[in-house]
Parts: structure tokens; C-alpha cells; sequence
């Protein structure tokens, strides 16, 4: 693995450089919000900054994206697949529970038997750098909860380390190599920057205040599906899905067409287990007509179902369901109440 130093003030001019000869998505200030643009000219990449509004997962898995088109011919209804021809790009300023979050969709985009040709194609073109948290930015991170890790390397390919007058810039595949040649002439790291290095992993560890029982819970989750306690956590929801759109691992997805005279196209969109038309059948039957079978189906889906098909909880501990709920609704305030049960 290669390891190399780059000085604090270099760095985002290092990143608008790269961003002339391949597109760079960054996190960018938009007024009150901090989100991940694709940089342009005149735009400046964040540095010093907690963490994005919205996840990274849209680069990968889109809002919206057309699938396929169909036409109407004289021959009949003609079909044309659509996977975009995905250009290399950079994901800068990925937070490691962002990161992670994309090691956890491979496992529902790129499984053996089901690989989705859309995400795998941006997924594999993308060189992802990751910015350590040195000091976890919010008091609703819980990262270590779930197995991350504020200074963990999953799902990256180049980590940058704020080590206080330098980054510690570690390539850690050969697609964060390729970068290293767009980098310009970095001086290689030493002993001692790794020595701070492993000093800054323990200590941001110590930072994480925020710890909830996530991996205890799942005994219970088997043997629950009818407890009363499903009763109490739905209540103030809104069912707006400001918790599903915001989250990193949240995958759900609907299929619509769209036909316009003899043209047509076929479109998949985020979609949330929070909305009542999510389980609406053709026929007109709904299956959850409940906030309560709702809220549980959430829940369940990341600390039991996903458990059980991938031997991992489908929450990487960013907090932005906690931070941005309407109605205060905290899912490390249920998964505490549950384990105490």
C-alpha cells in the first residue's frame, strides 16, 4: 500500500485539478447545506467540513434513472436497454460511514446471482477518497455502534488522514493508484505519521459518545413480530421518508413507465417503506395499511432481514435520520428501548 504526504493548504487545489481531466463529485457549501456536487468552475471542494445533508449513494443508485425504452414500430413494440456508458470519476470527501454504506450495497447491487448492470457500471468506474473523521463531528454519530469506525478505510480507495499540518494520504487499491498519478510529485510517508496515525484511530474512538446495544437486538426481532411494542414508535411519524431519502443504505425502489404516443421509457425511482403506496398492490389491497407495520418493516429490514441474508446491519451509524426527523423520532432511542426488552 502506498502511502504518501500531502500539505494541508495543497489539497483542494490538488482535487480542482484532477477535476479538469475527469469528473470529481464533492461535498460543496449551497447555502445552509453542505452536499456532494460535481465540481465546476469557480466551485471550491469542502475540506474542513462535519458531513454532508445528503448521502453519496446517488452516484451509485440515482433518484431517478431511466432503465429502458420502447418504441412502437411497424414490426411491433421494439425494446432498447439503457446502461449509460459511465466515464471515470472521483468521489471526493466521502465521511467512512458513507463509505461503508457502499460496501453494504454491493451486497444487494452486485450479488452472484442478481448484479445490477446500472449501479456495478458507475460503482466500478468511481475511485472513492474518504476523509477520516479525526474528531466525529455530531453527538448523534454512532458509527462504532454497527462496525464502523470514525477512521475506518471500508469501502474506500484512497483514505486521507488530517493529521494537523499534513494529510496522511493512504492508496489503498489499484483504482486509488491510478489517482496517485494525477497527484503530482507527494513526498512518501514515514514511521511516524503512521505512529500519529494509529494515535488519532483510538483517540476519535474515545469521541464517539453515543453507543447503542445494535448488534444485541436481532434474538429479539426473531421472536417479536406481534409484541406490543410495535404499538409505541410509530405514533408522531409523519411518514414523510426524510429518514429512507437522507439514509446512506436505504436501497427501495420503484418501477414506473412512462409512454408518450409511440414512445415509451421505463424508470426506477427511490421509493420508502414509510408511504403508504409503497405495498399497494395491483389488485388495490395493502398488506401494511399501517404507520405501525410500516415503521416495524423499517426496523426489522435493517436489524433483522438484512442481518439474516448478509451477516451485517444495514445502518452505518451517520445519524441523519436522527438529525433530520421533523417529529424528533430516534432509532437509537428504539433500538435501546427494544434491548431492554
Amino acid at each position: 500500500m502506498e502511502k504518501r504526504v500531502i500539505k494541508k493548504d495543497a489539497l483542494a487545489g490538488i482535487i480542482k485539478n484532477i477535476s479538469k481531466e475527469m469528473p470529481v463529485y464533492a461535498p460543496v457549501q449551497e447555502e445552509d447545506n453542505v452536499l456532494f456536487k460535481v465540481l465546476e468552475e469557480g466551485m471550491e471542494p469542502l475540506v474542513t467540513y462535519a458531513n454532508t445533508k445528503n448521502a453519496p449513494k446517488n452516484f451509485f443508485f440515482p433518484q431517478t434513472e431511466t432503465m429502458m425504452k420502447f418504441f412502437r414500430t411497424e414490426r411491433g413494440r421494439e425494446l432498447s436497454e439503457v446502461v449509460e456508458d459511465s466515464a471515470d470519476a472521483v468521489l471526493f470527501g466521502v465521511r467512512p460511514c458513507d463509505a461503508r454504506s457502499f460496501v453494504l450495497l454491493d451486497n444487494v447491487f452486485d450479488d452472484p446471482k442478481y448484479r445490477d448492470p446500472y449501479y456495478i457500471s458507475r460503482r466500478e468506474k468511481t475511485i472513492i477518497v474518504s476523509l477520516a473523521c479525526v474528531h466525529p463531528p455530531y453527538t448523534t454519530c454512532f458509527c462504532t455502534s454497527v462496525g464502523g469506525h470514525p477512521v475506518s478505510s471500508e469501502g474506500s480507495d484512497l483514505l486521507l488522514t488530517d493529521l494537523g499540518d499534513v494529510y496522511l494520504a493512504e492508496f489503498l487499491t489499484p483504482k486509488g493508484e491510478q489517482l496517485l498519478k494525477k497527484m503530482g510529485d507527494l513526498e512518501a510517508a514515514d514511521e511516524a505519521l503512521d505512529t500519529r496515525k494509529n494515535d488519532i484511530y483510538e483517540q476519535s474512538e474515545k469521541e464517539i459518545k453515543s453507543h447503542i446495544p445494535a448488534k444485541e437486538i436481532k434474538p429479539w426481532l426473531d421472536e417479536n413480530f406481534e409484541n406490543p411494542f410495535w404499538d409505541t414508535i410509530h405514533k408522531s411519524c409523519l411518514a414523510c421518508g426524510t429518514c429512507t431519502y437522507l439514509c446512506p443504505t436505504c436501497h427501495c425502489f420503484d418501477i414506473t413507465d412512462e409512454v408518450k404516443g409511440g414512445e415509451g421509457k421505463r424508470i426506477r425511482s427511490w421509493d420508502t417503506c414509510m408511504s403508504w403506496l409503497f405495498t399497494v398492490e395491483t389488485s388495490g389491497h395493502n398488506p401494511r395499511t399501517s404507520q405501525k407495520q410500516r415503521w416495524r418493516q423499517r426496523l426489522m429490514h435493517k436489524f433483522k432481514y438484512f442481518v439474516d441474508n448478509y451477516n451485517a446491519i444495514a445502518c452505518v451509524g451517520c445519524g441523519r435520520c436522527v438529525i433530520n426527523c421533523p417529529v424528533n423520532i430516534d432509532i437509537r432511542k428504539i433500538v435501546t428501548d427494544i434491548s431492554k426488552l
